[in-house]
C-alpha cells in the first residue's frame, strides 16, 4: 500500500507535467511580464515585479506562484533573478494604498518595476484584466496570465516570495498579528489580534472585513 506522502509527491510530478507555459505572444518582441502580490491583506504593501526572461527559459517548478508551494517559490527566485535578462520588483506601502486604491497601487507598482528594468521590453504581458498605458509600452493584459505566460508566472514568483520575505521581517516588529503565518491576509488570528491590539502603521484603512466595522479607526 502506498503511503499518503507518497500519494501527494506523484500527485505533485503529475501536476507538473499538465503545465504548459507559453514562452511568449510576440515571438520576434523583447517582451516583459507584470504581476503582483498581496492585493488582498489588511496590513503590509503590494508588491510588483516585470521579469524578462530568455526565449529558451524552461524550469519544471515555475508555475502560477498561487499554485507553488513556499519551498518550490523559494528554490525558484535565485534562478529567475540569476537567469532572465532582465527583473525589477517594487513595493508600494499602506500609505500609497490608502490614498490611491489597491488596484491602483498595483498598477503603479507594475509601472514602476517596467521602469527600473535594465532592458527595454518592447511589450509588456500584464496579469489580470486592467492596467493603464504609460512610457509608450504597447501591452496586452491576460486574465490567468501567471498560468498562461512563463514571464508572468516568474514575475509572479518574485512578486510573492519578495512580499513574503517582507512580511516575516514586520512579523518579528508586531508578533501579535502573525503576519510571518498570515502574510497581513484577513485569517481569524489576524482579524482577533487587530480586535485585541489595534492597527498598526502598516495596516491599510481603507478596506477591511465586515468583522472589524465597529472598531474600525477607533
Amino acid at each position: 500500500m502506498i503511503s499518503e506522502p507518497k500519494m501527494r509527491f506523484f500527485s505533485y510530478l503529475r501536476s507538473m507535467k499538465d503545465i504548459h507555459l507559453k514562452t511568449c505572444l510576440h515571438p520576434d518582441l523583447l517582451e516583459a511580464g507584470c504581476d503582483e502580490a498581496g492585493r488582498g491583506p489588511l496590513a503590509g504593501p503590494v508588491y510588483a515585479a516585470a521579469v524578462i526572461l530568455p526565449r529558451d527559459f524552461h524550469h519544471p517548478l515555475l508555475n502560477d506562484s498561487k499554485q507553488m508551494t513556499a519551498r518550490a517559490r523559494e528554490e525558484l527566485r535565485p534562478v529567475i533573478e540569476r537567469e532572465a535578462v532582465a527583473w525589477a520588483v517594487e513595493e508600494v506601502g499602506p500609505e500609497e494604498i490608502d490614498e490611491i486604491n489597491i488596484l491602483a497601487a498595483s498598477i503603479t507598482g507594475m509601472q514602476r518595476a517596467v521602469r527600473r528594468l535594465a532592458v527595454r521590453p518592447d511589450f509588456l504581458l500584464v496579469d489580470g484584466n486592467r492596467f493603464k498605458p504609460f512610457d509608450g509600452y504597447p501591452y496586452q493584459t491576460v486574465v490567468h496570465g501567471d498560468a498562461t505566460y512563463a514571464c508572468i508566472a516568474a514575475a509572479s514568483v518574485l512578486a510573492k516570495t519578495w512580499r513574503d520575505e517582507r512580511m516575516v521581517q514586520l512579523a518579528r516588529e508586531y508578533p501579535e498579528y502573525g503576519w510571518d503565518r498570515n502574510m497581513g491576509y484577513p485569517t481569524p488570528e489576524h482579524i482577533q489580534a487587530i480586535k485585541l491590539y489595534g492597527y498598526t502603521p502598516w495596516h491599510r484603512r481603507s478596506f477591511h472585513p465586515k468583522e472589524l466595522e465597529p472598531t474600525l479607526f477607533d
